[in-house]
């Protein structure tokens, strides 16, 4: 099952799969930036309920370890009972410390082997979490810097296009002034040429 920020980049990917290329070009599209924006903010959104999601995940240490701790007492707790059961007959006084002794290494032990259980595995969720987001965040900065490489081209080919028509304008420009001088010149011969009576 994918995670909410998967589905997100998904509908990112489509989005830009939806769009319509730029005339002349097979790699730039025009896109909506209203609805991109949308689109990345709602994953931005998106993201620390995620985060959240594993920190909960995460916290379960606690929880586990205080689990095996608890049930590491109950057996310390029970070993002494029997060991204060064993050693309040003086006979088998003897006996009972052995037993009792062993008892409670077995516990102990028991107890030590929980713990140790209950570390590896929250150590075991935590580096699978932390490795997941890892690797969310990591598809999500390589589909961002991809966004942004497709809006930088696509300024970029717009402003080099704007570049090229006000150049064109300049040059038209120059090309019609020596027309006009030459208009007004013709205009000053002719005053010249007749005279007002």
């Amino acid at each position: 099952m994918s995670s909410k920020i998967e589905q997100q980049i998904d509908q990112i990917e489509d989005y830009i799969d939806s769009c319509r290329y730029q005339k002349f070009s097979k790699t730039n599209i025009i896109v909506d930036k209203d609805e991109l924006d949308g689109l990345l903010e709602e994953l931005r959104a998106r993201t620390p309920e995620e985060i959240k999601h594993y920190q909960r995940i995460i916290s379960n240490k606690e929880a586990i370890l205080e689990d095996a701790r608890r049930k590491a007492e109950e057996l310390i707790n029970e070993a002494t009972i029997q060991t204060n059961e064993l050693v309040s007959e003086h006979e088998i006084m003897q006996q009972a410390y052995a037993q009792a002794d062993q008892i409670v290494r077995l516990a102990q032990q028991q107890a030590q082997e929980i713990v140790d259980r209950a570390v590896v595995e929250a150590n075991a969720y935590r580096s699978s979490a932390s490795q997941y987001m890892d690797d969310m965040l990591g598809t999500l900065e390589d589909n961002t810097t991809q966004s942004l490489e497709s809006l930088t081209a696509i300024f970029a080919n717009f402003h080099n296009s704007l570049s090229g028509y006000i150049e064109t304008i300049r040059q038209n420009r120059t090309e019609l002034l020596p027309q006009n001088e030459e208009i007004l010149s013709g205009q000053d011969q002719g005053e010249e040429d007749y005279p007002e009576n």
